[in-house]
């Protein structure tokens, strides 16, 4: 089966040590192949939803300014969906800010929007949402201004752990993080039978 080349391999799109998950989506993304799923646009959609994701954690300190840099995979996933304004608000469950893009705030008003609007429910979910949510933006070097909003309801003091959440992240104290992910691990432990 021949192979149809859109664009010339350049040569950043060389296998650095092998081939990376990375390099071969760029790959596959600068060619087509007649006949195969890889054309119909799917291939890219699937791809994009893969590396478009908070992963892992990362802990960084703030300057004397009061800004943190956010990790550059987070950014590189901030800048592939096209987030100029972050949406961050207090966590419902942990002492953390988390943070997304606008759609995640309209995610959760079209959960709202589905109640009634004089429900309890409704009316405790925008509390959390609006009332415990502001928007951001990052600087030009890619730094979050760590505000009262965020220290005070994290206890942040002097650096800020950046936790991947999928389709968003969080900001944690970095102890309380550590906390967290080990009560967590000891949890599904338990739940799993295993010591």
């Amino acid at each position: 089966m021949p192979l149809n080349r859109k664009a010339k391999v350049s040569s950043s799109m060389e296998a650095p040590d092998g081939i990376t998950p990375v390099w071969l989506a760029k790959l596959c993304l600068n060619f087509e192949v007649p006949g195969l799923w890889v054309q119909s646009g799917l291939f890219r959609e699937r791809m994009f939803r893969v590396m478009s994701r908070f992963l892992s954690n990362a802990t960084n300190r703030i300057d004397s300014k009061g800004r943190v840099s956010v990790p550059a995979a987070f950014r590189s996933v901030l800048a592939q969906r096209n987030v100029q304004e972050l949406y961050c608000f207090q966590d419902f469950v942990f002492p953390a800010i988390s943070v997304g893009g606008p759609d995640l705030l309209e995610r959760f008003e079209r959960q709202i929007s589905a109640e009634d609007p004089f429900s309890p429910d409704a009316n405790e979910m925008s509390l959390l949402i609006h009332g415990g949510g502001i928007f951001m933006k990052l600087d030009a070097e890619g730094r979050l201004m760590v505000t009262d909003f965020i220290r005070d309801f994290t206890g942040i003091s002097d650096e800020v752990a950046f936790v991947g959440r999928a389709d968003h992240f969080q900001l944690w104290q970095p102890q309380a993080f550590q906390a967290a992910q080990m009560q967590a691990r000891g949890g599904r432990r338990l739940a799993g039978g295993r010591s």
